[in-house]
């Protein structure tokens, strides 16, 4: 449960009168409506109020969404409070005296005017006294997509202007001090009883949807006994501080939940690379031979003109280059003295082009292929005469932005120069290949070069060390890492916390 599924939920509880008790002592909310009308006869006697503002309308059953506790009311927002409006459209000014708010002053957050713009002090006068904002107004955003429905509470404290107004796209909702509590009918418009219907009961378009002022006056709301209201707020307001600490652990969870799994292959494939993911077997043919079989191989394939001498050179690795030990069956030797690279070109003509044209096109593959996926997807793309060729069973390597991603291909494939193509020597396994050079992928970023886009060199990928274990072992690494994957991807952190608590509980039984 995230942090705003916790403080929903406590509000529902709240609105519905199940987060504190009711206490008989408490005088009814019908007598605090009895209390209200009297109050507001007494203000439309002095003029403060019109008589229409003091007519109600009682809310229907069919209107109340759930049922409330014996000693609480439905009422109407008009029926509790003294001014309910919208905002007037400013006349703007630089000078930054008279400040107006606007819906992005309105956050969940907290009301703030550090986005707010200034009126023209000329337009100051007119507006009458009751537009000017006081401690505890409901600032309510009442038109557009995503704002709609935002609240805030005004407060004069983070106003260092001293004077406000609300524009056109704010209503602005004045309780009866002493009578109701603006915290509580706060904490009611958020939930999630009002928030999810919002967008319903807005009127207009799709882009432009605009909460009705008269919408706003005849919203239905569970009133309480004024005590339960101010002690409902103060146990949302003890729980707040929880929910925030809950939340910021639930968020690094779900980021460690989320990086878990990307780093524990990480160091599963550099365990294995390192011979350590498995034991070794005496009875293994060890990679010494395999090289030389290899040797022989290249050695013939020069002879038929599908390698080139240079090919055959090698360059021992040093133990610096290769800052770990490997088992005494492994050997430690370069991309290019197991595996054949192929460089990606740009096609003849440049004749590349998103929709199948004929049975002579290619499947063409630029880069920026899916890293972490064993196998390439379609690209969607086709040539029909590709400078140079994928074979089905190939290794694929991004060797500019993104470096080092790997995927192997099934199909034959036209590669652009944001690829290299590597197939083994030797009956090598390509599925060991691909894990060894993912391993491998921080140390081909590390050594791009360029400033437009990073790339390497087919010098860079030919003279990468790599760690060669017995063909054997190949297999047996393959099956380990692929056993161990699949258990990660059903592993959460909240799993691990789980499981970890079972094993405590079993251990203290």
């Amino acid at each position: 449960m995230t942090a705003k599924q916790l403080t929903d939920s406590i509000l529902q509880l709240a609105i519905q009168g199940k987060l504190v008790p009711q206490d008989p002592n408490d005088e009814p909310a019908s007598v605090l409506l009895d209390h209200i009308r009297e109050e507001k006869r007494r203000l439309v006697e002095e003029g403060k109020l019109k008589k229409k503002d003091i007519e109600e309308t009682p809310v229907s059953e069919d209107e109340m969404p759930f049922k409330i506790p014996e000693s609480w009311e439905w009422v109407r927002l008009e029926d509790i409070c003294i001014y309910i409006s919208r905002g007037k459209s400013p006349v703007y000014s630089e000078i930054r005296k008279y400040p107006v708010v606007a819906q992005k002053c309105n956050q969940w957050s907290g009301f703030s005017l550090e986005k707010a713009k200034f009126i023209d002090p000329k337009t100051v006068e007119k507006y009458s006294e009751e537009r000017l904002l006081l401690d505890g107004d409901l600032l309510w955003n009442s038109t557009g997509i995503g704002t709609l429905g935002r609240m805030a509470i005004y407060s004069s404290s983070v106003n260092e202007y001293g004077w406000a107004v609300a524009d056109s796209h704010v209503t602005v909702i004045r309780t009866l001090p002493n009578f109701s509590y603006f915290k509580y009918l706060y904490n009611y418009f958020a939930s999630p009883v009002v928030q999810s219907v919002i967008e319903d009961k807005s009127d207009g378009s799709t882009k432009q949807k605009e909460l009705a002022q008269e919408t706003v006056k005849k919203y239905e709301v569970p009133l309480p006994p004024l005590a339960e209201q101010k002690r409902i707020v103060e146990k949302i307001e003890e729980y707040l501080p929880i929910i925030k600490e809950y939340g910021e652990a639930y968020e690094e969870a779900s980021k460690m939940d989320a990086e878990l799994p990307n780093k524990l292959k990480k160091s599963i494939l550099q365990e294995a690379i390192m011979g350590k993911l498995g034991t070794q077997n005496a009875e293994d043919e060890p990679a010494s031979q395999l090289l030389d079989k290899i040797r022989e191989e290249k050695k013939k394939l020069v002879k038929e003109g599908k390698l080139k001498k240079k090919d055959l050179e090698e360059t021992a690795v040093s133990e610096d280059e290769m800052p770990f030990k490997i088992p005494e069956s492994w050997e430690r030797c370069r991309v290019s003295d197991i595996m054949n690279v192929v460089m990606g070109q740009s096609p003849d003509g440049n004749d590349v082009y998103e929709a199948f044209q004929d049975n002579d096109a290619y499947e063409f593959h630029q880069g920026k292929i899916c890293f972490g996926e064993r196998f390439i997807t379609p690209s969607g793309k086709w040539c029909k005469c590709p400078s140079r060729i994928a074979d089905s069973g190939s290794l694929l390597v991004c060797v500019r932005a993104p470096i080092g991603d790997v995927n192997i291909t099934q199909r034959t494939i036209g590669i652009g120069r944001g690829l290299a193509a590597v197939k083994g020597f030797g009956n090598i396994s390509t599925d060991y290949l691909f894990y060894l050079m993912a391993a491998h992928k921080r140390n081909l970023v590390d050594k791009g070069t360029g400033s437009t886009f990073r790339a390497i060199t087919v010098e860079v990928l030919q003279k990468q060390p790599i760690p060669l274990p017995p063909l054997a072992e190949q297999k047996r690494i393959v099956e380990k890492i692929e056993a161990m994957f699949a258990e990660i991807d059903n592993m959460t952190i909240n799993n691990i916390i789980s499981n970890e608590t079972e094993t405590e509980e079993t251990e203290n039984e």
